[in-house]
């Protein structure tokens, strides 16, 4: 139980910055992604939509990699981002369960 309590609140963690919130919400938009790819982001374009500088972009991808609400694959010399709509749709019932 320790450990699901653990990982709840590293994911809401995660999405309680609004900047991260923001960065979720593009991650949906489908077809905006420089790589051709039909959902997701690649880092150069949420650098973009967020209007924030690279280093910024990593530390905020890194904490919602690591909180596992989004993935991450390396793509020649871009970083490719997308929702982990399974983690999203868990925690979203999980919030529901405990509330």
């Amino acid at each position: 139980m320790a450990d699901s309590s653990q990982d709840l609140t590293l994911k809401l963690q995660a999405i309680a910055d609004p900047t991260r919130r923001r960065i979720l919400q593009a991650l949906k938009e489908k077809g905006g992604c420089s790589l051709g790819k039909q959902v997701g982001l690649c880092a150069s374009d949420i650098e973009v939509r967020m209007k924030l500088s690279q280093p910024t972009i990593s530390h905020h991808m890194a904490i919602l990699t690591k909180a596992g609400v989004v993935h991450a694959k390396k793509i020649g010399l871009w970083r490719w981002y997308r929702r982990n709509e399974t983690v999203l749709r868990e925690l979203m019932k999980s919030l529901k369960d405990q509330l």
